[in-house]
């Protein structure tokens, strides 16, 4: 069930040196991989996620693991890096993402080999909770692949259903299954916030609706030690600014960042936050830790990275009524490569300083400009602004 809201979170993942790999076993490599794939690190990850699948071929999870790695760099590539992208309004439910062939291949793959374990469990006489399981984890991923890559919400929602319904069986079976819980609680939770006819889809397609009930789930898995508990933080993150509640938002994000110090895209996490929660200059000063890491960072930036660090920390600054700095931070937005909804939400800033200083004409400018491109991108709470500034 993949849509602006309520597709789950995205993993991020990492290997370890090849030397070391050698030596561990393939649940090891998965462990260490996705311990360090939040620190951003995709191209070691999938060389990781290979090296499980060599030392543990029967494992589905491996294959699962991989495809999820490909994914997120893909993802990373295209400018797709904050909780926000996957849960918020600057997500187009409809703006499918570019694949590659790698991925394609992976993706079709993992398919044959679900597929396979699928007819396999249902001709057992005792099928084992960790198939079903295993079974559903792949079927959550191709959900997510779906709607992000295909764009298209009627593919993910029969991959959604079949992922639910097979991670609530495992629930069923034990209660106690904390990487099912993420997974039912997610979907349930997102669920129980769609518009009121998607709503009924998703519920006639067999996913409750109930969003307390979800977020016990998540905040169950959040809880407890496992392979899916980071993944079940950041899903927090989406969940409790959704419900602005955003001092236990922050407290996850400040948790995240002290397990994985070289992700700096949960800097710009605390700063959206923060300002969200009214905290301009705590806004800032994570802002300004996130630009620093980002000018040492060796490794590969996302597309428009820079331009999103520097339209928050102008929104930061012009809080603080910093209007020259803020000025000169978003034009620094707009130059070089950006994501058109940042383009868009930066030329509305644009125009409201220039309203402020009393150049309409200028103003005026700014906000058709920022009307034309968060409309192409379907980005309704920008044009929903930028009209009512335009109505002034």
């Amino acid at each position: 069930m993949t849509c602006r809201r309520c597709a789950p979170l995205v993993l991020v993942v990492l290997l370890l040196p090849a030397a070391a790999a050698a030596r561990q076993t393939g649940a090891e490599l998965r462990d260490r991989g996705l311990s360090l794939g939040f620190d951003l690190d995709h191209a070691g990850a999938v060389a990781a996620f290979k090296a499980s699948i060599a030392a543990d071929p029967e494992s589905l999870e491996g294959y699962r693991l991989l495809a999820t790695a490909l994914w997120t760099s893909a993802l990373f590539q295209q400018g797709a890096i904050t909780a926000d992208d996957f849960l918020g309004d600057t997500g187009s439910p409809t703006r499918a993402r570019r694949s590659s062939p790698e991925l394609d291949n992976a993706a079709q793959d993992l398919l044959r080999r679900t597929e396979l374990l699928d007819r396999t469990t249902r001709q057992a006489a005792r099928p084992t909770v960790e198939a079903i399981y295993q079974i559903g984890a792949a079927y959550r991923f191709l959900s997510m692949l779906a709607g992000t890559i295909e764009g298209s919400q009627w593919h993910s929602l029969g991959a959604a259903r079949r992922a639910y319904q097979e991670h609530a069986r495992v629930l069923a079976i034990d209660p106690r299954r904390a990487d099912a819980s993420f997974t039912v609680g997610m979907y349930r939770f997102w669920a129980a916030h769609l518009p009121m006819w998607s709503r009924l889809v998703v519920r006639v397609a067999g996913v409750d609706a109930d969003a307390g009930q979800g977020l016990r789930l998540v905040e169950y898995t959040a809880s407890h030690e496992g392979s899916t508990q980071a993944s079940a933080m950041f899903g927090l993150i989406g969940i409790y600014t959704r419900l602005s509640r955003h001092d236990d938002a922050l407290n996850i994000v400040t948790r995240l960042q002290q397990r994985f110090p070289g992700n700096r895209i949960l800097w710009l996490e605390a700063a959206r936050i923060q300002f969200a929660a009214g905290r301009a200059a705590d806004a800032r000063t994570s802002v300004e830790r996130g630009l620093r890491m980002l000018e040492t960072e060796t490794r590969p930036r996302a597309y428009g990275e820079l331009a999103r660090w520097r339209y928050q920390y102008g929104v930061s600054l012009a809080q603080l009524k910093q209007r020259d700095a803020a000025t000169e931070q978003f034009r620094s937005a707009l130059q070089g490569d950006a994501l058109d909804w940042v383009r868009g939400r930066t030329h509305l800033e644009l125009g409201k300083l220039a309203n402020n200083a009393g150049d309409r004409t200028r103003a005026a400018e700014e906000f058709r400009i920022a009307l034309r491109t968060c409309a192409s991108v379907d980005d309704e709470i920008c044009v929903r602004d930028t009209r009512a500034e335009l109505g002034k």
